[in-house]
């Protein structure tokens, strides 16, 4: 008889593992932007952030944990009986209210980086992917909007694979390869991509600082 379990608990294991690292770096994260750290830089790298399609709606997620947290604080004080079921919801809406903040931080932390070696590619804590510049045929500037919110998304456009790293289900940026490369990154396993488009705030300005790499001004959406 065949047992079921295994293939399900083979594939809950590392998805498991993969969920407490991301919250082990978010609370990571939270620490480093309170502590106010600078970025850890090398000469002549160049930041450029992708929080502002977001920054918008994180807002407005935290700013109702706020004003949340004292209105279910009320609530379950005079509704509920049970007087351990206050500090549970108070408990879970502090844990809420820091984690959003947490994912702010992170994602604050930890930009896309341009350095003369070539481009860093980051989402947050979760997405950090290393691409040379030998290995980088064209830049292109292109707003798309994507079908998904999946951070990572992988289409296949004729014989060529495609990853996208949105934000906020955007890019800006498409980076054309002169081989297929293979990326660490969830939804890819070991398919080789011809191109990553990534989103950054100012698409113009990490084009400019490309080492050397031939890029295309195309804007369309």
């Amino acid at each position: 008889m065949t047992d079921t379990k295994t293939p399900t608990r083979a594939r809950v294991g590392p998805l498991l593992r993969r969920a407490a690292e991301l919250e082990a770096a978010t609370w990571r994260s939270l620490y480093a932007w309170a502590r106010r750290r600078p970025l850890p830089l090398g000469p002549g790298d160049e930041p450029f952030g992708y929080l502002g399609v977001v920054k918008p709606i994180l807002g407005i997620f935290i700013g109702l944990s706020v004003v949340e947290i004292p209105i279910f604080d009320v609530v379950v004080t005079h509704v509920v009986p049970w007087r351990p079921a206050r500090w549970i919801v108070l408990g879970l809406g502090i844990w809420g209210l820091l984690w959003m903040i947490g994912l702010f931080a992170s994602m604050t932390i930890h930009p896309h980086v341009v350095g003369d070696r070539g481009l860093r590619v980051r989402l947050s804590s979760g997405i950090d992917i290393w691409i040379p510049w030998t290995d980088v045929e064209a830049l292109r500037k292109r707003y798309r909007s994507l079908p998904s919110s999946r951070s990572v998304q992988v289409e296949q456009e004729g014989d060529r694979r495609v990853v996208s790293i949105s934000v906020g289900s955007q890019t800006s940026i498409d980076v054309l390869l002169r081989r297929p490369l293979i990326f660490d990154l969830p939804k890819t396993g070991s398919t080789p991509m011809n191109e990553l488009r990534l989103y950054a705030d100012d698409p113009d300005g990490l084009l400019r600082s490309a080492r050397g790499t031939p890029v295309s001004q195309t804007v369309s959406r």
